[in-house]
């Protein structure tokens, strides 16, 4: 059987991403990576507040063709670009939203803080199976991005019975506080506490497991591997802000602009986990894998 093939292009704040997927016929709820492509165009807080400048939106557009050329190529049934953040409230967003379509070829669909939740916590908990499903009955779902943080929280498999989009995520944090590289304690301090404000005002219930997706937690994977405990977490800060981060990068073998998101990332991650009173998990799944799993319904598997 022909399994059919679906792509979504991702267009963040800190990154524009590709992911073509097929269901995995060994875990329904699942799918299986085809090709991915990611291009790192950060869009600063003053850029997202005051309108994209002409040559990041070329940039950005340009990095979507390419990535719609790829998609096509891997002959996908269906094809959905999202924008999260980066674009929800963006000046002149209309003119620009048309510019990405164009170098699509389909529509932009910029998504609610609500539906992003929604597909990050689809994306994360509709592959669980056996041992990760068994006295589970609790998920909360971290999706940290660079302008905001989306929160989700309820059965495994099943549609969220609480969210919360959060205005604050790894680049918007850091660039209030991170004047220095590294960061200093002091920076870090209050990084922290305005990390911890924003998760205890969005009220994130305790689970039995939390899961962490989105590009800080797969960054951190390299650093902590799959389980996000606080000690670990202590420890991944303390390697991240030892050197600056160009030196930092070539030791992870991660982007440097992302290297330097990173202890902000890890900060909001950390009061999550605070929050859920449970360790955070490094998910395999996230926002594109759900938007993927949406498609795969729109072209007929079950």
């Amino acid at each position: 059987m022909t399994l059919p093939r679906a792509a979504v292009i991702d267009i963040g704040s800190n990154t524009t991403r590709l992911l073509v997927a097929e269901p995995d016929p060994a875990r329904p709820g699942a799918v299986v990576e085809v090709a991915a492509h990611r291009a790192f165009v950060r869009l600063t807080a003053a850029e997202r507040a005051g309108g994209i400048p002409p040559e990041k939106a070329r940039v950005i557009a340009d990095a979507v063709a390419e990535q719609a050329l790829t998609a096509r190529a891997n002959d996908v049934d269906a094809l959905r670009v999202v924008a999260t953040a980066a674009l929800r409230h963006a000046p002149g967003r209309a003119a620009l939203l048309e510019r990405l379509a164009e170098a699509a070829g389909v529509p932009v669909d910029v998504l609610s803080g609500e539906e992003e939740a929604r597909l990050a916590f689809a994306g994360a908990t509709a592959g669980l199976a056996g041992a990760d499903r068994d006295g589970v009955r609790r998920v909360v779902v971290a999706d940290v991005g660079g302008g905001s943080t989306e929160l989700a929280c309820g059965a495994p498999g099943a549609a969220p019975s609480w969210w919360a989009s959060l205005p604050v995520g790894s680049g918007a944090l850091a660039e209030h506080h991170f004047a220095t590289d590294p960061p200093s304690r002091d920076e870090l301090a209050r990084a922290r506490a305005d990390a911890a404000a924003a998760i205890a005002a969005a009220g994130c219930p305790d689970a039995d497991v939390a899961w962490a997706v989105g590009g800080s937690a797969t960054s951190l994977r390299r650093l902590c591997g799959e389980a996000l405990t606080a000690t670990v977490l202590d420890a991944a800060l303390e390697r991240l802000v030892a050197e600056p981060a160009p030196a930092t990068s070539v030791d992870l073998g991660l982007h440097v602009e992302r290297v330097r998101l990173l202890p902000a990332g890890l900060l909001l991650l950390a009061e999550v986990a605070r929050a859920a009173g449970c360790p955070l998990r490094v998910g395999c799944g996230g926002l594109r894998e759900g938007v993927i799993l949406d498609l795969l319904g729109q072209v007929g598997y079950t």
